[in-house]
């Protein structure tokens, strides 16, 4: 197979590009396809700009979502960690105001993640890593047929090839203006449907998963509950413990102390809780670093690739087989066990429903349950929740990147609640990945509807 371009002078993009990755086979082909159909540039159909730069003004009791690259992927954009933006902050920032159907592309970092902007996240503005693209006319670019051309290789290998830098990467807002393919209406309609079907989707199983989430508070007793509320009970801000207590727990600093979490494991206490270490054992992965890391491979799972839906393919690393093969029998998880961040993003918890091959960094560990009375899920949820984020926080330690000991991992409490809530629990978060699964199919079926159109010419 042939690994080179031979490219004219004439060819070389006004002479500002000299570099051989810019003329690679595979991207030569994929623009002789898109030239042949006839592309129009996205700078013609649409505005685009970026967000704010520099300084913005939080307000916690704000409605407006600050949407970040973070947010932007897997073709949806979700709010999930976004701050909520102070309105002074987005009234000097109009132009970037979103709207329903907007498209966000990440410019900076992990760039060329694309996502469609959904009534879910709004009112939100952006930051100056995320462009903005507002189409000026829907009824000649559907825009969610737009999300399926840039998630495409036909759009992802546009973005890619305009991508500069090396440890930070980037794309300026003038490349985002890149060629589309404009099919004719009937055809951008049918290939909508499918990303509105995954839309829909995406928003049950967000429901189905606060629905899991609210029985297991409701069964507490806190579903309304704020646990950032200062002071206890009877309104004191101040906490008093025993001596012992401060040197069993080797911490001395108040915020260990506060109310809220001495609140949460008294609930948890009457309910039957139990250490995690007494539920599972704990298996940690490997460093190999970052030298070991290749494009292609078996799959390394790192704390980015974690989500508590699942494993994601943003800014994936792989390694090779002898690797693989060395770390496979300690490293690799299993169906069933519980996947659980314990560095830089301590606290995502997530249970594997089908065979990977591949193996954990040392950010992950794994969970096996001892207990057959116990549901996985139930678990994974009970550390997700305030729950078991209070603990994550309180315990967690590090002034730039956050660490979470075994120790610590080991002595999170959970409480036990009766076998039938925990399955009614377990099935809504099942129902919940079903549906996310599902979406993930339609959206690869709209990918594949627009490569086939443009490899057609039709």
């Amino acid at each position: 197979m042939t690994n080179y371009s031979i490219i004219r002078k004439s060819q070389l993009e006004g002479a500002l590009r000299l570099d051989a990755e810019y003329y690679q086979p595979e991207y030569l082909e994929f623009s002789k396809n898109l030239l042949r159909i006839g592309e129009v540039p996205l700078g013609d159909l649409a505005f685009i700009t970026d967000g704010q730069h520099g300084y913005h003004i939080v307000d916690p009791l704000s409605a407006i979502r600050h949407i970040t690259a973070k947010n932007v992927v897997a073709w949806i954009v979700n709010d999930q960690d976004a701050d909520r933006l102070a309105k002074e902050t987005n009234d000097r920032n109009k132009r970037s105001v979103l709207e329903e159907n907007d498209l966000l592309i990440s410019t900076a970092g992990t760039t060329g993640e694309i996502g469609l902007v959904t009534k879910a996240i709004l009112p939100a503005n952006i930051d100056q890593d995320v462009a903005r693209v507002q189409i000026l006319d829907q009824k000649k670019l559907n825009p969610k047929f737009l999300v399926a051309f840039l998630n495409s290789k036909y759009g992802q290998f546009q973005l890619t090839r305009q991508t500069t830098g090396q440890i930070q990467t980037h794309i300026s807002l003038d490349k985002i203006k890149n060629e589309v393919f404009v099919p004719v209406p009937d055809w951008q309609d049918k290939i909508a449907i499918l990303v509105d079907d995954a839309v829909l989707n995406v928003e049950n199983s967000k429901s189905f998963y606060s629905q899991a989430e609210d029985l297991l508070l409701e069964e507490l007793g806190i579903k309304n509950w704020i646990p950032d509320r200062v002071g206890n009970d009877k309104g004191e801000i101040f906490s008093v413990v025993n001596l012992s207590e401060v040197q069993n727990n080797r911490r001395i600093d108040a915020e260990y102390y506060q109310a809220k979490y001495q609140k949460i494991l008294a609930l948890i206490r009457a309910n039957k809780g139990m250490a995690l270490g007494e539920l599972v054992s704990l298996k940690k992965g490997f460093e190999p670093g970052s030298e070991a890391y290749q494009e292609e491979g078996k799959l390394f799972i790192r704390v980015s690739s974690l989500t508590k839906q699942g494993i994601i393919d943003k800014d994936q690393k792989y390694l090779n087989d002898k690797l693989y093969l060395e770390q496979k029998k300690d490293c690799e998880p299993k169906v069933g066990e519980i996947l659980l961040t314990k560095d830089a993003s301590p606290g995502i918890a997530y249970v594997v429903k089908e065979s990977v091959e591949g193996v954990i960094s040392g950010g992950i560990v794994r969970l096996k349950l001892r207990e057959q009375n116990i549901e996985p899920e139930y678990v994974a949820l009970c550390i997700s929740s305030v729950l078991g984020q209070a603990q994550v926080e309180r315990d967690a330690g590090g002034s730039v990147i956050m660490h979470w000991k075994p120790e610590q991992i080991k002595n999170l409490q959970i409480p036990i609640l009766p076998k039938s809530t925990q399955e009614k629990i377990a099935d809504l978060v099942k129902q919940s990945h079903e549906a996310r699964k599902k979406a993930k199919e339609l959206l690869e079926r709209a990918k594949q509807k627009v490569e086939e159109l443009i490899e057609k010419g039709i």
